[in-house]
């Protein structure tokens, strides 16, 4: 949020394209995509493909004056830095259409959509699915991200079925809307959240939990739900954008309402309820439509495809 902070960025970007004149510029994240954009206006060279992978804490609704300014000036950045791409690569069809709505980018036909980041199939591959009802959530600390509703759910859900697990994996962060120490240290001395921190392999933790849960307010397309799928886990996550592409619901898991803990809760009691080959079902359909739609190979293509390379 520090402005001198991100004229330094410019500065270093617009610096390093000029010394090393790449015939090819591909950048994502918010920041990355803006001033990469910005620095190729402002003299460099190359042709630019950004990769739109989710609009964050600026386009997600709520949030007062402040989230409303930054909404406008975000607005304002992209315009200037997308003017300069050749094909701007989006990995949901909800941001491909708002970007076009709000003329961010002018024409349909210099976009394309990619089935998000990817996923390694071999590194992140099928593991058995344990009896034991152990859900998990794998995000950055964020109310945006829904480990709020997490929270709530898992408490009513524990009231209902005492043995329940819910696991929480994932930084503190320094965002607006990020979830305080306090708040998360409540959380565990109720014994309604059992906090992992952040992981540097999430593999343990997919293996040990039976059902994955992501209930944010907005994506691009989630990777850590997509690890959770390569690795046979039904998936309960909203009806949101990036989120709904990654659930077929009732096939490989279940959508739920944003922002909405009932919902969730819900969702939570439906799969404990269900039988052991119905769950099971939802894993192998998981695995199907990551190898079908989201293996890191199929989306290099893409990409690839995309861009020309």
């Amino acid at each position: 949020m520090n402005p001198l902070e991100d004229l330094r960025t410019l500065k270093a970007l617009r610096e390093l394209i000029r010394k090393d004149k790449p015939d090819v510029v591909i950048a994502y994240t918010a920041k990355p995509v803006i001033y990469a954009g910005l620095a190729l206006r402002l003299g460099g060279s190359g042709r630019f493909f950004p990769m739109i992978t989710g609009l964050g804490y600026a386009f997600t609704e709520g949030g007062g004056l402040r989230r409303r300014l930054l909404n406008r000036v975000t607005r304002v950045l992209y315009r200037q830095a997308l003017a300069s791409a050749d094909r701007v690569i989006f990995q949901n069809p909800d941001d491909q259409d708002l970007f076009l709505e709000l003329g961010l980018v002018k024409d349909r036909a210099r976009t394309v959509r990619v089935h998000g980041s990817g996923v390694d199939m071999e590194w992140y591959s099928r593991q058995p699915l344990p009896k034991a009802p152990v859900f998990l959530m794998l995000a950055r600390l964020l109310a945006d991200k829904g480990v709020r509703e997490y929270a709530e759910a898992a408490k009513r859900v524990k009231q209902q079925v005492p043995q329940a697990r819910f696991l929480l994996g994932g930084a503190l962060d320094a965002n607006p809307a990020s979830i305080g120490q306090a708040e998360l240290g409540h959380w565990e001395a109720e014994g309604v959240l059992e906090y992992r921190g952040q992981l540097s392999d999430v593999r343990p933790a997919l293996e040990e939990s039976r059902v994955y849960v992501l209930p944010s307010y907005r994506e691009g397309t989630p990777r850590s739900v997509l690890e959770a799928m390569a690795m046979g886990r039904p998936v309960i996550t909203t009806d949101a954008p990036g989120c709904r592409e990654t659930v077929e619901h009732e096939v490989n898991g279940l959508l739920v309402r944003p922002r909405d803990a009932d919902s969730l809760y819900q969702a939570m009691m439906r799969v404990l309820e269900m039988p052991d080959e119905a769950v099971e079902r939802m894993g192998d359909e998981s695995v199907r439509m990551v190898r079908e739609r989201f293996d890191v190979n199929r989306v290099n293509e893409q990409i690839l495809e995309a861009t020309g390379l």
